[in-house]
């Protein structure tokens, strides 16, 4: 598993994760989310695209994690430093 210092990594670490990666990716944590065939069948339906329904998913993770792990945002002064 990834540890994530603020809500910023857990972005980063999302945002390349194509539909397939991210239900792999996110398994380890136990996220509550929608169930998998649940989305795949919406998907199948046309009720969602694969996109609207990977950043649905995407947003609820990041949400879930930020809370869990009592993530902060990436302070400017921080990001400067890092350069």
């Amino acid at each position: 598993m990834r540890d994530f210092d603020d809500v910023e990594d857990v972005i980063e670490w999302l945002e390349p994760l194509g539909y397939l990666q991210f239900w792999d990716a996110i398994a380890p944590y136990g996220i509550d989310l929608p169930d998998r065939d649940h989305c795949d069948e919406e998907i199948m339906r046309g009720v969602d695209t694969t996109e609207e329904m990977l950043t649905f998913l995407k947003g609820l993770t990041r949400v879930e994690l930020t809370q869990r792990y009592r993530l902060k945002r990436r302070s400017y002064v921080e990001t400067m430093s890092m350069h």
